[in-house]
């Protein structure tokens, strides 16, 4: 084994490690994590808000044992993964030792530890992102036609695993179209190879059609709650701070590819930063939608400065840049993980608050960070819900019905008494199991909605109780009540199907 083989295996390892230690054991899951875990249960083509190709890692972790620690182990190896394709790349691109120890370096210590924390379809967009641009990158060195099949599958992949992957090609064709590289435009392969990749996530597409093209309400909710809330300004600010570290390893390779003869092939790389972050912009895109984009600028930044750095008195900045990264991870350390407990959050929101990490997407700022406060309190939460549900004797006549889909992912997740909670909100619409006649209701409440629920409801069942209540005030659930039903009045079923259906009619 080389040494070159050796420090990228170090690499990874303190990759791994790194993604395991950044967080506090006292925070839960994410929010989303509990909703994209549950899909294991309910298989298809398409969801609400997300592809497929999510639901298939889940099955896999579910195999494994549903553990936290599986859950953890896939974000971090697609971000190990990220970090070996900008090794290999900055390889084919001949780069040294010193550029692929720049290079990986400005992939560890950067936001894809944060990113790389959570189980959401984020990690491997950036993967299939920085995979593309490589193999785009081979097919320009060696012109192999096979390539342009592999590139349609990668492609194709990260469409069925997030939409995002769109941004990509609307920003490189243009590009091309600008550049020599046209000439791929001639090739009939590349033909079949889009063919092949339409196939492949034909599926998907019908999944859509079937179900009236849920992605365009989703979108369209998405632009209203959310977009809506975001400056443009900031998401310029924010793309500086992604990879601050290596900030000038990526203005580097921007120059490079303008002024350096060995990058001259690769001129169009340039056109299609510009032209994929001026799409995010027009889009008023959330900033981390953008973070697929920079790792391949990393390995040829990284390559253009090993060459520039060998001679005179530049080579003494070689270990500056190389400090860099190390250097803002300490900040970035102490600031950017959910490695410090709430109650230091709170009583420290200065540096928070100055890096707007306290401002969530309703625009407003809150005491921690959105992330954080959606990783509180979920365990009670579930915990409180099982033993409510363990008073009744025939507990498959209890409907659980929450507000939202991380109330009910997370009492799903954490019960042991197969309790399946639903609810009228994203993809829960569509699991409801009405071959079941219910006759008790536990309803999981948000504080903003729960004020009116005794007087609503109690009237429909001959008892009614408040079972628990979320009283961590730093949970972004705080005050979520657990409301008991008990022996219905009323034909809960009939209920249920008008209601599911009216939120359907709604989403169409």
């Amino acid at each position: 084994m080389n040494k070159k083989t050796l420090i990228l295996i170090g690499f990874i390892l303190l990759k791994f490690v790194l993604q395991y230690v950044l967080i506090s054991p006292e925070y839960d899951l994410q929010r989303d994590e509990y909703l994209h875990l549950d899909q294991a249960h309910h298989l298809a083509w398409g969801y609400l808000s997300v592809p497929p190709v999510t639901s298939w890692f889940s099955c896999l972790i579910l195999l494994l044992g549903n553990s936290v620690f599986w859950i953890r182990f896939f974000p971090a190896l697609f971000g190990a993964m990220t970090l070996l394709i900008v090794w290999k790349t900055i390889e084919l691109l001949k780069g040294n030792l010193y550029a692929l120890i720049l290079g990986s370096l400005g992939i560890l210590f950067s936001c894809l530890l944060r990113l790389n924390m959570l189980y959401q379809p984020n990690s491997l967009d950036v993967l299939c992102w920085t995979a593309f641009y490589y193999i785009l990158i081979q097919y320009i060195v060696t012109e192999k036609n096979n390539l342009l099949y592999l590139g349609a599958f990668v492609f194709a992949f990260g469409f069925l695993n997030k939409y995002n992957i769109l941004f990509l090609l609307l920003g490189l064709i243009p590009a091309i179209l600008l550049s020599n590289q046209r000439k791929i435009l001639a090739k009939k392969e590349l033909y079949f190879a889009l063919v092949m990749g339409f196939l492949f996530i034909l599926p998907n597409l019908v999944w859509q059609y079937r179900n009236h093209f849920p992605i365009v309400h989703h979108m369209k909710e998405l632009a209203e709650t959310q977009l809506v809330n975001v400056d443009r300004i900031g998401f310029l600010k924010e793309q500086i701070l992604f990879f601050i570290g290596s900030f000038f390893v990526i203005l580097s390779a921007l120059y490079a590819f303008l002024f350096y003869k060995p990058f001259k092939k690769y001129q169009f790389f340039f056109t299609t930063f510009i032209f994929t972050l001026l799409i995010f912009i027009y889009f008023k895109a959330k900033a981390y939608y953008a973070i697929g984009l920079y790792p391949i600028y990393i390995g040829f930044g990284a390559v253009y400065l090993s060459e520039i750095l060998n001679s005179g008195w530049k080579r003494f900045l070689k270990p500056v840049f190389i400090l860099i990264p190390l250097l803002f991870f300490i900040p970035m350390y102490n600031i950017a993980f959910p490695n410090k407990s709430p109650e230091y959050i709170v009583a420290n929101p200065e540096k928070y608050k100055k890096l707007g990490m306290l401002r969530w997407e309703d625009g407003k700022e809150h005491q921690l960070p959105q992330d954080y406060a959606d990783m509180l309190g979920w365990k009670v939460l579930a915990h409180k819900t099982d033993s409510i549900y363990a008073l009744f004797p025939k507990s498959e006549n209890t409907l659980i019905l929450c507000d939202n889909y991380g109330q009910a992912g997370a009492i799903n997740y954490y019960t042991k008494k197969g309790i399946r909670a639903v609810s009228f909100n994203a993809d829960y619409v569509n699991w409801f199991n009405l071959n079941v006649y219910y006759k008790n209701l536990i309803r999981v409440k948000t504080f903003e909605e729960n004020s009116g629920e005794f007087k609503t409801t109690s009237p429909f069942f001959e008892k009614a109780f408040i079972g628990g209540q979320i009283t961590n005030k730093y949970a972004r659930e705080y005050g979520t009540t657990i409301f008991v039903f008990t022996n219905a009045k009323i034909n809960i079923n009939k209920r249920l199907e008008q209601e599911i259906a009216k939120e359907k009619n709604y989403k169409d």
